[in-house]
C-alpha cells in the first residue's frame, strides 16, 4: 500500500469538502422536503432535516439567514429550501446550508405580499409620521379578534391583571378564511364610527401564512390606516410580519405582548404612587419642621415681644438723624453766609462807584464808555458820570 495515498480523517473530510464546494451544481440548489427534528438554538442558528419517502438530508440555517424567515418552521411542514451543499469537516457529514426557505405551495402568496407591501409603502401607509401615540391610561379597549381561542383569553387575562380599570369589549370577527378580512375592516370602522374605545387591538394567534393571510389583505390595511383610534396589530408569533403590522400604530410580537403594551402594570403604578406619597410626606414633614423653627424664632423676636420698644428705637434714631441734619444745615448756612460776605466785599472793592467816589469820572455815550479821545469830535455830545450823578457835556474846539 502506497503511504502517499493514506489520508487523515480530517484531510479526507477537507478533500471531500473542496470537491463539493468546487461543484457549481451544488453551490445553489433548491430542495423540497418535510421538516423533521427541527430545533432553534439560543445562538439563533436553526438545525433540522428534510426528508421524503426514502431519504433524509441534514440542514443548517445560520442566524443571518434565519432572521429573514417570515414563518415559523414546524415538524411535518413541507418546505422548499434554497442553499448550498457542503461538508462539515468535524463530523464528516454533508449537509444543506440553507439561505432561504418558504412553505411549499405559498409562492403566490409571497409574491402577492411583496407586491401589496411595495404598493402601500409607496402610498405612505407605513410612514412613521402617520403613527398615532397610544393613550397612557386607556379607559376602553376594543379587541377585534375571534371570540374563541387562546389569543382572546390571553389578552383578557393580561388586561384584567395589569389594568382592571380599563373596560374591554370584544368585537367578534373571523380571523381566517375568505370572509375574515371584510369582517375585520368593518369592525375597525364600527369602533371608530361609534367611538366604542380609545384603543384597538386586532390580531390572532400563530399559524401558517395561509392562516394569517387576512391580515395581509389591502382592505384591512386601509381600515387600520384611516382609523382615528390608535391600533395595535398582534398577529401570530414574533417572526410573523403582516401588512397589518406595518400599517398599525404599534406592532406587537404576539397577542399577549399586545395586551402588555396596551396598558400599564397596576403594580408598577401602585409602587410609583407609594413612592410619590412617601416623597410628599417627607417633603411635607421637612417643610413643617422648617416652618416650626421659623415660627419659634419669630415668637422669640423683639418685634413680636415688644413691638412698641422697636418703634421707640426707631423714633430715637429719627430724632438723632433730625438733630444731625439740623446741625449740618446750620453749619452749611453759616459757611455760605461767610463766603457771601467775602465775595460781596471783593465785589464792592472792585466797583466803579468806589472809583468815582475818589474824584474820578467816566465819560459815556449812551451805555458805551468812552476810552479814547479819538472817539470824540467837535460838537459831539457825551455824558460825564460822577459818583453822585451825570453831567451832560459837548466837545468844543479850543
Amino acid at each position: 500500500m502506497d503511504s502517499d495515498l493514506i489520508y487523515t480523517v480530517t484531510g479526507l473530510n477537507e478533500y471531500i469538502k473542496d470537491l463539493l464546494d468546487s461543484d457549481m451544481g451544488l453551490a445553489a440548489v433548491t430542495v423540497r422536503g418535510e421538516v423533521s427534528n427541527y430545533k432553534a438554538y439560543p445562538s439563533g442558528h436553526h438545525y433540522f432535516s428534510l426528508k421524503d419517502e426514502s431519504g433524509a438530508l441534514k440542514c443548517v440555517m445560520f442566524k443571518s439567514s434565519a432572521v429573514r424567515l417570515r414563518f415559523r418552521p414546524q415538524n411535518g411542514m413541507t418546505v422548499i429550501a434554497m442553499g448550498r451543499v457542503s461538508v462539515f469537516p468535524r463530523d464528516g457529514v454533508y449537509q444543506l446550508y440553507v439561505s432561504a426557505m418558504a412553505p411549499d405551495g405559498v409562492g403566490d402568496l409571497h409574491a402577492a405580499f411583496e407586491q401589496l407591501k411595495a404598493k402601500l409603502q409607496k402610498e405612505g401607509l407605513f410612514d412613521l409620521s402617520h403613527k398615532k401615540p397610544l393613550p397612557a391610561y386607556p379607559r376602553k379597549i376594543a379587541l377585534v379578534t375571534s371570540p374563541v381561542g387562546a389569543a382572546v383569553r390571553d389578552m383578557l387575562r393580561i388586561l384584567g391583571a395589569r389594568w382592571p380599570l380599563a373596560e374591554v369589549c370584544v368585537l367578534p370577527v373571523r380571523v381566517q378564511g375568505a370572509e375574515a378580512a371584510g369582517e375585520i375592516s368593518r369592525a375597525i370602522d364600527y369602533a371608530n364610527a361609534h367611538q366604542v374605545a380609545d384603543l384597538i387591538i386586532t390580531g390572532r394567534g400563530g399559524g401558517s401564512m395561509e392562516d394569517l393571510w387576512c391580515f395581509n389583505e389591502e382592505i384591512v390595511a386601509r381600515a387600520i390606516y384611516r382609523s382615528e383610534i390608535p391600533v395595535i396589530s398582534a398577529v401570530g408569533h414574533e417572526p410573523d410580519v403582516t401588512i397589518s403590522d406595518l400599517v398599525a400604530d404599534l406592532r406587537a410580537a404576539t397577542p399577549s405582548n399586545a395586551a402588555e403594551l396596551a396598558v400599564p402594570d397596576q403594580n408598577e403604578v401602585y409602587a410609583w404612587l407609594n413612592q410619590t406619597a412617601a416623597r410628599l410626606r417627607q417633603m411635607t414633614g421637612r417643610e413643617l419642621t422648617l416652618g416650626r423653627e421659623r415660627l419659634r424664632r419669630l415668637a422669640g423676636s423683639r418685634a413680636l415681644g415688644d413691638p412698641m420698644g422697636l418703634l421707640e428705637d426707631r423714633r430715637m434714631l429719627l430724632d438723632r438723624q433730625r438733630d444731625r441734619l439740623a446741625a449740618a444745615l446750620t453749619g452749611r448756612m453759616a459757611g455760605e453766609r461767610e463766603r457771601f460776605t467775602a465775595a460781596a466785599a471783593k465785589l464792592d472793592a472792585l466797583s466803579p462807584l468806589k472809583v468815582l467816589g475818589r474824584g474820578y469820572a467816566i465819560p459815556q455815550r449812551g451805555e458805551r464808555v468812552v476810552t479814547s479821545a479819538k472817539e470824540l469830535h467837535e460838537n459831539d455830545k457825551f455824558d460825564l458820570r460822577l459818583w453822585d450823578g451825570t453831567v451832560p457835556c459837548r466837545v468844543e474846539k479850543e
